[in-house]
């Protein structure tokens, strides 16, 4: 029984020793990081609770300069939220395929433009772009401004205490839909739209438990868990939700052709000049080989989660600023009133353009609550970041929220002060210091679409009322999701202007 004790207790030191001090281990060692346990390394430093893990990660970020290392064998994470560092990642095609990280939500997205890597994602990045092209955004403008005016009209019923966030969710949703997928939601979709807006929130949840608790990283042990049954639910939710959608789509595209058949030259003039969705780019391309009905799946998934829950907590984020910063919505309020005046007229988009000081107050949002809060990339070769050598197939983590939020690129960092995105402000800031977006040739594809959507939705709401708030920054707490959100709901008043 003794030699037996003995040699599990020599087994274990010796298995220490190899996953401490292997090659990779002692460069990894190197960089900053908390002090690992045995064996299992840093693995019980993300086991907290959900919302506890942006505040863990910003604890970090105050403690460590700019770059910090985890480490549980074999998973290998390097931490980076310096501009230089993250330029090196993000700048080029050399670490462009994104983390093992991302496989906890390939059961959802598969192998969309988010996930997908290498001729695939150079393939289906040059079938979508053109959708995103300003020619085809300012087609979309006029949808945009219908369902802004509608916002506006719901907020007309709001109790007097509202929560922004589900009335905005509601709002992007529509956008999405009614634009980018040219489908327009029913009453009868729009029951399944509040499912689905759920199962993406239940889903999120679930991508935060299964990342802080690095045993569930395991596809094996994952798929013994209750976990996945669940993530199976949801995810056929979702599926069936977005498969309507390409259907309906389809349907309506065909009916279009049968039409056109029928309709004299004149009328295919006129015909020509209709909107060319994003879901029609996918379908034509399905039409002519180019991609499968799995591929419009997989990309439809993709952009109806980031068409409109990343805007959605852009513009929930936008409110909460401009509610607790009354200086600055009267200034977005007297904007409008030279744009405007007393004229109740939808915007146009050279008025979007003219709205300056309402994108210094966006572009000053999402430096606080940048809604894709973390990057992950995989490293598939070794590279030196902040003079550290970090060894091939470790997994860099670009940490946004505290890149946003250092002081030395900031000053007064975690105040709202949107004149600091004035031309005359930015001179010498280094270009990867704020990437609400991403950077380089994996940026984000719907950023100009993000924007206006932003400013059409505002715009139309500051017109109509003041935002007064209740619920202030201090009283957020973040989910530890793979998008930046708010656990509670975020109150405010919604005053309706004289």
């Amino acid at each position: 029984m003794l030699y037996i004790l003995l040699i599990i207790v020599l087994s274990l030191v010796f298995l220490h020793l190899y996953v401490t001090y292997n090659k990779d281990a002692r460069l990894l060692m190197k960089v900053p990081g908390r002090k690992n346990k045995f064996l299992i390394g840093n693995a019980l430093e993300i086991f907290v609770p959900p919302e506890k893990l942006i505040d863990m990660r910003s604890g970090y970020a105050k403690q460590f300069n700019g770059i910090y290392r985890f480490y549980s064998y074999p998973f290998k994470f390097v931490c980076i939220y310096n501009p230089q560092d993250i330029e090196i990642i993000l700048s080029g095609m050399k670490f462009s395929e994104k983390s093992f990280l991302y496989n906890f939500i390939k059961p959802w997205l598969a192998e969309g433009l988010l996930l997908s890597k290498g001729a695939k994602w150079q393939k289906r990045r040059k079938i979508l772009t053109p959708a995103f092209h300003f020619d085809i955004l300012r087609q979309f403008h006029v949808t945009m401004e219908e369902n802004s005016k509608q916002l506006t009209e719901t907020l007309e019923n709001v109790p007097e205490k509202a929560d922004i966030v589900p009335i905005m969710t509601n709002y992007t949703l529509n956008t999405i839909c009614e634009t980018a997928m040219g489908t327009k939601l029913s009453d009868e979709t729009s029951a399944a739209g509040m499912s689905y807006k759920n199962a993406i929130l239940t889903l999120g949840n679930i991508f935060a438990q299964r990342f802080i608790k690095v045993y569930l990283f395991v596809d094996f042990i994952y798929n013994l868990t209750s976990l996945k049954s669940l993530q199976k639910k949801y995810v056929d939710i979702v599926q069936a939700f977005t498969a309507n959608v390409i259907e309906n789509r389809k349907k309506n595209l065909d009916q279009q052709i049968n039409i056109k058949n029928n309709k004299t030259e004149e009328d295919d003039i006129y015909n020509k000049k209709k909107k060319a969705a994003f879901l029609d780019l996918l379908l034509a391309a399905e039409n002519n080989g180019q991609i499968d009905r799995a591929g419009v799946q997989e990309e439809v998934d993709t952009f109806m989660f980031e068409g409109h829950d990343t805007t959605s907590a852009g513009l929930s984020f936008l409110a909460l600023m401009l509610a607790n910063h009354q200086d600055a919505q009267q200034k977005v309020y007297e904007e409008m009133q030279s744009i405007f005046g007393d004229s109740t007229r939808v915007a146009t988009t050279d008025d979007l353009a003219q709205m300056k000081y309402l994108e210094l107050c966006i572009k000053e949002s999402l430096r606080l609550y940048p809604p894709v809060h973390f990057i992950a990339r995989a490293l598939n070769e070794s590279v030196k970041l902040s003079n550290y050598t970090i060894p091939a197939g470790t997994n860099c983590l670009i940490q946004i929220f505290d890149l946003h939020r250092r002081e030395d690129l900031f000053k007064n960092a975690n105040d709202f002060i949107p004149e600091r995105f004035l031309p005359e402000n930015s001179v010498g800031r280094h270009p990867y210091s704020y990437v609400p977006f991403s950077a380089g040739p994996r940026n984000c594809i719907g950023q100009k679409f993000a924007m206006m959507e932003m400013k059409s939705a505002m715009s139309a709401v500051i017109r109509r009322y003041r935002l007064e708030a209740i619920t202030k920054p201090e009283d957020v707490r973040f989910a530890g999701d793979l998008i930046l959100r708010s656990i509670d709901p975020i109150y405010m008043k919604i005053i309706k202007r004289n």
